[in-house]
């Protein structure tokens, strides 16, 4: 008996101790169901997304049990096995993901339906439980207040030096982030930290030439 003869009896046989009863497949849907469920529900209570997507949400709930029978039908036949190779091989996703915290969760119920069908139950519970405390603990730690983005509509251009010190009476840091300039009329978006966001909106609303301001959230990065 060569090498090949014995490596492929070994991998036989690997095959063929992992195959289970119906109850044992049963339990291991019912705990990818739970997870799945787990998942579904931190999902709808942690993100604060500006548009809510129940169908992804929905999604993730449901990849848990999809992949834990993938991972049943691996171990329980070689032709099956590299069937399944052969046809996620070709399946291509190209639906873009919005927001990083969407494609955590996505590999999330990915991971728990892979350890659920590999038999490693209390592992994907206690995973599930670590990766929850995480985003939790993370969402909520503040290093930096995120910078403010304010929106000016002016119709004198020469008008700019006088908001500018107006604005920096009222922020604690400010800069220029664009100008767009027309025949008539300055669009301009300052960045800028103020806790006075209010006082400096009222006061800029009065000045002469200037037809609209707004002051709005940054959702990017702050950096200290």
């Amino acid at each position: 008996m060569n090498f090949s003869d014995i490596f492929t009896k070994t991998f036989r046989e690997g095959f063929a101790g992992a195959e289970l009863g119906f109850l044992e497949m049963m339990l291991v849907y019912a705990l990818a169901v739970f997870v799945g469920g787990y998942i579904f529900l931190v999902y709808r209570f942690i993100t604060r997304q500006a548009f809510y997507s129940r169908h992804f949400n929905i999604s993730l709930a449901v990849l848990p049990v999809i992949v834990a029978a993938i991972i049943l039908a691996i171990q329980s036949s070689i032709v099956i096995s590299l069937g399944m190779v052969g046809a996620l091989s070709i399946v291509r996703f190209r639906t873009a993901v919005k927001d990083p915290i969407d494609l955590t969760f996505l590999f999330w119920s990915i991971s728990a339906g892979i350890l659920c069908g590999a038999g490693l139950g209390e592992m994907a519970v206690i995973v599930s439980l670590i990766i929850t405390v995480m985003i939790v603990v993370l969402d909520n730690v503040r290093i930096a207040k995120a910078p403010l983005l304010l929106v000016i509509n002016m119709k004198e251009p020469d008008a700019e030096d006088e908001i500018l010190k107006i604005v920096t009476e009222y922020c604690k840091y400010s800069r220029v982030k664009s100008r767009n300039l027309t025949k008539d009329r300055l669009h301009m978006i300052v960045e800028l930290r103020t806790d006075r966001g209010k006082e400096l909106v009222g006061k800029l609303a009065g000045q002469d030439g200037i037809f609209s301001v707004s002051l709005m959230e940054h959702d990017g990065e702050a950096v200290c």
